[in-house]
């Protein structure tokens, strides 16, 4: 699959917000102390079997932290919404993973883009966000044992799946990154997941995509 014009923005919280959300079997991953919310929107395009000639695209948003399980950092995923219903399907059933249909709309004028999300899942908590993004700068790769590293540069992802734990291998390039703005004029996803909106500005990062190849989740 294709990750294009990704959308990062992360919130610094105390880890004891996040310890209480997360699987038994996982541990909050911190950087200076720190656990980090992200809410990271994006298109997933032709996505597909290896070797298929046909591939499906949607954009997604999705709220997440970081963890380890034992020695292994990765992803865990709060929400994923996205604008595809059979993808929306096919990513609950397939990979244990919090999918839930949005209705988006995602807008480019003079460099800058606009990503407006509704949630429209069934008997799903309601969330919204709306906001306008405008990358600056030039892409580059990130630097090992930096913020920007220890956020992006992930992976594998966990799930809980029949009471245990499950890890999805991922594997991809370095990201390139630049810095953005943002103007966020609506953002639920943190009440929607249980959590206080985290105070202060986002770390904003923008990154033009990556290709990306999946496995399938299994038992750790």
């Amino acid at each position: 699959m294709r990750w294009r014009d990704v959308y990062f923005a992360h919130w610094p919280v105390d880890p004891a917000v996040v310890e209480p959300t997360i699987p038994d079997g996982l541990t909050v991953d911190t950087f200076d102390g720190q656990a980090w919310l992200g809410i990271v929107g994006f298109r997933m395009a032709d996505i597909r079997p290896r070797f298929g000639p046909i591939g499906r695209s949607f954009h997604e948003l999705n709220l997440r932290t970081y963890v380890r399980h034992e020695d292994s950092p990765g992803v865990y995923f709060y929400t994923l919404d996205a604008d595809d219903r059979l993808g929306v399907k096919i990513a609950r059933r397939l990979f244990a993973l919090p999918y839930y249909r949005a209705k988006m709309t995602v807008r480019e004028r003079n460099g800058e883009t606009r990503f407006r999300s509704e949630r429209a899942h069934p008997e799903a908590p309601p969330a919204a966000f709306d906001a306008t993004f405008d990358p600056q700068g030039e892409p580059g790769t990130v630097d090992s044992g930096t913020l920007e590293a220890f956020l992006v540069e992930r992976y594998r992802f966990f799930a809980e799946r029949r009471g245990s734990i499950a890890v999805g291998e991922i594997a991809h390039e370095p990201w390139p990154l630049q810095n953005a703005d943002a103007a966020i004029r609506e953002n639920t996803l943190f009440e929607a997941s249980g959590f206080e909106a985290p105070a202060g500005d986002p770390h904003l990062r923008y990154s033009p995509g990556i290709d990306v190849t999946a496995g399938w989740i299994h038992a750790v």
